[in-house]
Protein backbone atom coordinates (compact mmCIF):
# COMPACT_ATOMS: atom_id res chain seq x y z
CA UNK A 1 0.00 0.00 0.00
CA UNK A 2 1.29 3.65 -0.90
CA UNK A 3 2.17 5.80 1.75
CA UNK A 4 1.71 9.49 1.63
CA UNK A 5 4.92 10.50 0.15
CA UNK A 6 4.54 8.18 -2.46
CA UNK A 7 1.52 9.26 -3.31
CA UNK A 8 2.46 13.36 -2.72
CA UNK A 9 5.36 12.17 -5.64
CA UNK A 10 2.79 11.08 -7.82
CA UNK A 11 0.26 14.21 -7.56
CA UNK A 12 3.77 15.94 -8.82
CA UNK A 13 5.46 13.82 -11.47
CA UNK A 14 4.51 15.38 -14.96
CA UNK A 15 4.91 11.89 -16.77
CA UNK A 16 1.45 11.06 -14.73
CA UNK A 17 -2.11 12.10 -16.56
CA UNK A 18 -4.06 14.74 -15.17
CA UNK A 19 -6.56 11.68 -13.86
CA UNK A 20 -3.96 9.70 -12.09
CA UNK A 21 -2.28 13.27 -10.62
CA UNK A 22 -5.57 13.83 -8.95
CA UNK A 23 -6.79 10.10 -7.63
CA UNK A 24 -3.31 10.09 -6.01
CA UNK A 25 -3.99 13.25 -3.91
CA UNK A 26 -7.43 11.81 -2.88
CA UNK A 27 -5.42 9.02 -2.18
CA UNK A 28 -3.46 10.91 -0.08
CA UNK A 29 -6.63 11.88 2.18
CA UNK A 30 -6.48 8.48 2.90
CA UNK A 31 -3.05 9.18 4.69
CA UNK A 32 -4.09 12.31 5.99
CA UNK A 33 -7.22 14.54 5.97
CA UNK A 34 -7.86 16.37 9.06
CA UNK A 35 -11.04 17.30 8.95
CA UNK A 36 -12.33 13.74 7.89
CA UNK A 37 -11.59 12.59 3.66
CA UNK A 38 -14.89 14.39 2.09
CA UNK A 39 -14.78 17.64 4.27
CA UNK A 40 -10.67 17.74 3.47
CA UNK A 41 -11.48 17.20 0.21
CA UNK A 42 -14.27 20.10 -0.34
CA UNK A 43 -11.68 22.46 1.81
CA UNK A 44 -9.12 21.68 -0.60
CA UNK A 45 -11.16 22.12 -3.73
CA UNK A 46 -12.69 25.35 -2.65
CA UNK A 47 -9.64 26.96 -2.28
CA UNK A 48 -7.70 26.00 -4.83
CA UNK A 49 -9.96 26.17 -7.47
CA UNK A 50 -10.71 22.75 -8.42
CA UNK A 51 -14.36 21.16 -9.60
CA UNK A 52 -14.33 17.57 -6.77
CA UNK A 53 -15.61 15.68 -9.77
CA UNK A 54 -13.24 17.15 -12.38
CA UNK A 55 -10.70 14.23 -13.52
CA UNK A 56 -9.01 16.29 -15.70
CA UNK A 57 -8.06 19.63 -13.20
CA UNK A 58 -5.13 21.69 -13.33
CA UNK A 59 -2.18 19.93 -11.93
CA UNK A 60 -0.81 23.13 -10.51
CA UNK A 61 -3.60 22.94 -9.05
CA UNK A 62 -3.34 20.26 -7.52
CA UNK A 63 0.05 20.15 -6.86
CA UNK A 64 -0.80 23.51 -4.62
CA UNK A 65 -3.54 21.88 -2.73
CA UNK A 66 -0.70 18.74 -2.29
CA UNK A 67 1.38 21.67 -0.83
CA UNK A 68 -1.22 22.73 1.62
CA UNK A 69 -1.80 19.61 2.92
CA UNK A 70 1.67 18.90 3.33
CA UNK A 71 2.07 22.22 5.57
CA UNK A 72 -0.77 21.02 7.98
CA UNK A 73 0.63 16.85 8.22
CA UNK A 74 4.37 18.39 9.20
CA UNK A 75 2.66 20.18 11.68
CA UNK A 76 0.53 17.62 12.76
CA UNK A 77 3.43 15.11 12.99
CA UNK A 78 6.03 17.73 15.00
CA UNK A 79 2.65 18.02 17.59
CA UNK A 80 2.85 14.22 17.80
CA UNK A 81 6.86 14.10 18.10
CA UNK A 82 6.68 16.76 20.82
CA UNK A 83 3.92 15.19 22.67
CA UNK A 84 5.56 11.39 22.70
CA UNK A 85 9.02 12.83 24.23
CA UNK A 86 7.24 15.13 26.68
CA UNK A 87 5.31 11.86 27.81
CA UNK A 88 8.45 9.54 28.03
CA UNK A 89 9.82 12.67 30.03
CA UNK A 90 6.84 12.80 32.72
CA UNK A 91 6.58 8.55 32.98
CA UNK A 92 10.71 8.41 33.34
CA UNK A 93 9.54 11.15 36.09
CA UNK A 94 6.99 9.08 37.51
CA UNK A 95 3.93 10.89 36.01
CA UNK A 96 1.48 8.52 35.74
CA UNK A 97 -1.49 10.52 35.11
CA UNK A 98 -3.78 9.72 32.12
CA UNK A 99 -3.70 11.94 29.54
CA UNK A 100 -5.28 12.23 26.31
CA UNK A 101 -3.13 12.28 22.72
CA UNK A 102 -4.20 11.74 19.59
CA UNK A 103 -2.30 8.19 18.41
CA UNK A 104 -3.67 7.65 14.80
CA UNK A 105 -2.50 9.37 11.62
CA UNK A 106 -4.21 12.92 11.64
CA UNK A 107 -7.16 11.80 10.09
CA UNK A 108 -10.25 13.85 11.44
CA UNK A 109 -8.31 15.47 13.99
CA UNK A 110 -10.15 18.87 13.22
CA UNK A 111 -13.77 16.65 12.66
CA UNK A 112 -16.63 18.76 10.80
CA UNK A 113 -19.58 17.51 11.45
CA UNK A 114 -21.26 19.20 8.26
CA UNK A 115 -18.50 18.56 5.33
CA UNK A 116 -19.72 21.69 4.24
CA UNK A 117 -19.29 24.08 7.24
CA UNK A 118 -15.39 24.62 7.78
CA UNK A 119 -12.90 26.91 9.52
CA UNK A 120 -11.55 29.78 7.42
CA UNK A 121 -8.15 29.66 6.91
CA UNK A 122 -5.85 26.64 5.85
CA UNK A 123 -5.60 23.29 7.04
CA UNK A 124 -2.18 24.49 8.63
CA UNK A 125 -3.53 27.16 10.47
CA UNK A 126 -6.15 25.56 11.61
CA UNK A 127 -4.29 22.88 13.31
CA UNK A 128 -1.77 25.47 15.03
CA UNK A 129 -4.56 26.98 16.40
CA UNK A 130 -6.23 23.91 17.25
CA UNK A 131 -2.55 22.91 18.79
CA UNK A 132 -2.10 26.04 20.45
CA UNK A 133 -5.46 25.24 21.98
CA UNK A 134 -4.37 21.66 23.45
CA UNK A 135 -0.99 22.71 24.48
CA UNK A 136 -2.84 25.83 27.19
CA UNK A 137 -5.19 25.32 29.59
CA UNK A 138 -8.97 24.09 28.59
CA UNK A 139 -11.90 26.99 27.69
CA UNK A 140 -15.20 27.28 27.18
CA UNK A 141 -15.25 28.22 23.67
CA UNK A 142 -14.30 27.14 20.24
CA UNK A 143 -10.76 26.43 20.20
CA UNK A 144 -10.17 27.22 16.12
CA UNK A 145 -12.23 30.52 15.94
CA UNK A 146 -13.48 31.21 19.32
CA UNK A 147 -17.31 30.94 19.04
CA UNK A 148 -18.76 30.18 22.24
CA UNK A 149 -21.91 28.74 21.27
CA UNK A 150 -21.02 24.57 21.55
CA UNK A 151 -23.75 22.23 20.56
CA UNK A 152 -23.67 18.55 21.24
CA UNK A 153 -25.90 16.81 19.37
CA UNK A 154 -28.86 14.63 21.13
CA UNK A 155 -28.09 11.83 23.34
CA UNK A 156 -29.26 8.32 22.96
CA UNK A 157 -31.71 7.56 25.59
CA UNK A 158 -30.53 5.15 28.58
CA UNK A 159 -28.14 5.92 31.67
CA UNK A 160 -25.16 5.35 29.99
CA UNK A 161 -26.18 7.38 27.49
CA UNK A 162 -22.36 9.21 26.95
CA UNK A 163 -20.76 6.67 28.80
CA UNK A 164 -19.09 4.89 26.13
CA UNK A 165 -18.51 8.37 23.97
CA UNK A 166 -15.13 8.74 22.16
CA UNK A 167 -12.49 10.44 24.18
CA UNK A 168 -12.19 13.11 21.30
CA UNK A 169 -15.61 13.98 20.83
CA UNK A 170 -17.23 17.10 21.73
CA UNK A 171 -19.98 19.67 20.54
CA UNK A 172 -20.39 21.15 17.80
CA UNK A 173 -19.42 24.61 17.13
CA UNK A 174 -21.77 26.73 15.89
CA UNK A 175 -19.15 29.19 14.13
CA UNK A 176 -16.44 27.21 12.33
CA UNK A 177 -18.76 23.68 12.57
CA UNK A 178 -15.95 21.41 14.11
CA UNK A 179 -16.97 18.42 16.53
CA UNK A 180 -14.94 20.37 19.23
CA UNK A 181 -11.99 18.03 21.45
CA UNK A 182 -12.74 17.37 24.83
CA UNK A 183 -9.15 18.22 26.21
CA UNK A 184 -9.76 21.59 24.77
CA UNK A 185 -12.84 22.37 26.88
CA UNK A 186 -12.82 22.83 30.55
CA UNK A 187 -14.66 20.03 32.52
CA UNK A 188 -17.77 22.16 33.70
CA UNK A 189 -18.66 23.12 30.00
CA UNK A 190 -18.35 19.24 29.07
CA UNK A 191 -20.85 18.22 31.51
CA UNK A 192 -23.08 21.35 31.32
CA UNK A 193 -22.97 20.48 27.19
CA UNK A 194 -23.28 17.08 27.71
CA UNK A 195 -26.14 17.56 30.37
CA UNK A 196 -28.41 19.87 27.92
CA UNK A 197 -28.48 17.10 25.03
CA UNK A 198 -29.14 14.73 26.92
CA UNK A 199 -31.98 16.74 29.23
CA UNK A 200 -33.48 17.59 25.41
CA UNK A 201 -33.14 14.01 24.14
Amino acid sequence: MAGFRSLAYQVRDARNDRALRRHSLRRCLERFAPYGHRATWWHLCDRHGIAPEDRGADPLRLVAALEELEDARAVWLEYERQFAERRRREKHDGVRRPEWAWSGSGDAVVRCADPGVRPEGTLGEVLRRLIAALESEPGTACPVCGEEELRWPAALPGPSAWAGAWSWDGPVCGGCGIVVPRPALVEAAVGHQAAGAAGAA
